[in-house]
């Protein structure tokens, strides 16, 4: 059966089944349904171990993280433990572009899969809303006589579908012509903030610090100049609270903002992992994509700016990812999970490899990274959950219990104490295997606004291809003596970090050639093809 088949073939539960798992109350949800609900409750009496899923770098074949993340979940379930998986929202853009849905896959399913794909319950629309809304404010004040005297915008409208034609667009406004940029809604300064805000409170006065412009004087303009800051939370107070679902075996899943990990910071809300953790003994979280991208912004951005320590890493590996990193050879390929077991020791938190099993891995491939990974003084055990659900991890979630006990000396990589230089070339030597950077003018230009706003102790977020530790998506494996393109630097005062913008990605991406919205249709009242 195909992943919306298996999904819509078990019965789920009523929502306020799930939340009594989590101690929470009728009072303590909004319904949004028989299956989806709203937590308005701020905080629980648990105080409980968090467990980071991330992966080595991803292929056309899928490492399945979340299949991973929901699995585990699922046997920590299985096993009697309380738990609660912290993930993020599907974007639109990857849904009906090239990758498809994120709710998991085979029998280790976040449902209900099709809301949850698609519109959920509006949390995206209303940080598009909000973005767009700034926006709308900046050149109705230039419109309207420009009493700030804002002569440059590097604010940017954004929009939740892929459209590579928004990338640059021109048009007039107050008779002088502007230059604006779309972003994908996942890759917005909002929707970067709205996953760092610790609160409400602390929501509307990060968006009162975004940087809309500049004056004549190159003095910044900043949202809170436009008396706006009470709008765009306003806005934003009800896609603020995180959204309660379940995953097939009825697990808890607090599933609550979205950023990408190749552009933005990759992890669900602050919010949401939090409260989690105030309500359950164990939280499986994952960041985006690989270790180099996700798991990196997860422990250098979010741990320091949230006070979130995690307990373990969860490395997802695939033996036809190695095979690929190696051009068919694993022998060849398993270099590219050295990179990662590498870059994550470095943190000083214990790590456990996972081997998100396929039906045509054999047992001598297995047997082989298993060996492999225990030369670097780490644990390795199998996931079958995507065949098995949460039966099929148990083994891999009693390692994890584990491992969660070990000593923990977590330290992020970067400090507030480096530049956005020195940050950089940190990153570079220890994760990126680069020993050259080049800065484009517009880089260097813009390192010149940072440290004259005094902005240079921000967090750095490296948006790069996520095919390669490299800034090149053709570079496999464990490529050494890279050198690393910076093209652009983005000032995100309002989210509290420097995006730097490496190689050719682009934040807002394009549609594939065969996008996934062809598979997708409504036929006889059932949605077909979100996967």
């Amino acid at each position: 059966m195909s992943d919306i088949e298996i999904s819509n073939s078990v019965k789920l539960k009523n929502i306020e089944d799930i939340a009594s798992k989590l101690n929470l109350s009728i009072d303590d949800i909004e319904f949004y349904g028989k299956n989806k609900a709203k937590i308005c409750k701020e905080k629980g009496d648990s105080d409980g171990k968090i467990i980071l899923v991330t992966a080595i770098n991803p292929t056309p074949y899928g490492e399945g993280k979340t299949t991973v993340s929901i699995g585990l979940a699922d046997a920590f379930n299985k096993l009697n433990e309380n738990v609660c998986l912290a993930l993020r929202e599907p974007s639109l853009g990857p849904v009906f572009g090239l990758k498809g849905g994120a709710t998991g896959g085979g029998y280790s399913q976040v449902a209900p899969m099709e809301d949850i794909n698609l519109h959920f319950t509006g949390d995206f629309h209303a940080i598009t809303s909000a973005n767009n809304l700034i926006s709308a404010a900046v050149y109705n004040h230039i419109e309207q006589g420009n009493s700030l005297d804002i002569q440059k915008v590097i604010f940017n409208r954004c929009l939740d579908v892929n459209d590579r034609t928004l990338r640059n667009i021109n048009f007039m406004c107050a008779k002088k012509e502007f230059n604006d940029h779309f972003n994908i809604t996942a890759a917005s300064e909002v929707m970067a903030l709205f996953c760092l805000a610790k609160d409400i409170n602390d929501l509307k006065l990060r968006l009162s610090k975004i940087i809309v412009g500049f004056n004549s004087l190159n003095n910044p303009i900043y949202v809170k100049d436009l008396n706006l800051e009470g709008a765009l939370t306003v806005l934003l107070k009800d896609a603020f609270k995180p959204n309660l679902v379940q995953t097939l075996e009825a697990t808890p899943a607090i599933i609550h903002g979205g950023p990408f990990a190749n552009i933005a910071h990759g992890c669900s809300s602050v919010k949401s992992i939090k409260l989690a953790k105030s309500l359950s003994n164990y939280v499986i979280t994952e960041a985006g994509f690989g270790s180099d991208l996700g798991a990196e912004k997860f422990l250098d951005i979010v741990c320091p700016a949230s006070n979130i320590v995690p307990s373990a890493i969860v490395l997802v590996v695939t033996i036809r990812a190695l095979k690929y990193n190696g051009h068919g050879s694993l022998k060849n390929g398993i270099c590219n999970l050295d990179a990662h077991l590498n870059h994550l020791k470095n943190y000083h938190i214990p790590i456990i490899v996972a081997i998100n099993k396929f039906s045509d891995d054999s047992n001598d491939d297995i047997e082989y990274v298993k060996n492999y990974v225990s030369s670097f003084d780490c644990l390795c055990e199998v996931s079958d959950a995507y065949s098995n659900g949460g039966e099929g991890a148990i083994t891999l979630a009693k390692k994890v219990i584990e491992v969660s006990n070990l000593k923990n000396n977590f330290v992020p990589l970067v400090t507030n104490d480096m530049n956005v230089e020195e940050k950089l070339k940190r990153l570079g030597e220890i994760i990126y295997q680069a020993n050259e950077i080049d800065y484009s003018e517009d880089a260097i230009k813009k390192l010149n606004v940072i440290n004259k706003l005094g902005l240079s102790y921000l967090p750095i977020c490296v948006a790069k291809t996520q095919y390669s530790i490299s800034d090149d998506n053709n570079k496999l494996g464990y490529p050494k003596n890279n050198k690393l393109f910076v093209r652009d630097l983005i000032i995100n005062n309002g989210a509290g970090f420097i995006t730097v913008l490496c190689g050719k990605i682009f934040t807002m991406p394009g549609l594939p050639k065969k996008p996934n919205y062809e598979n997708i249709d409504l036929v006889n009242g059932e949605i077909k093809g979100v996967f």
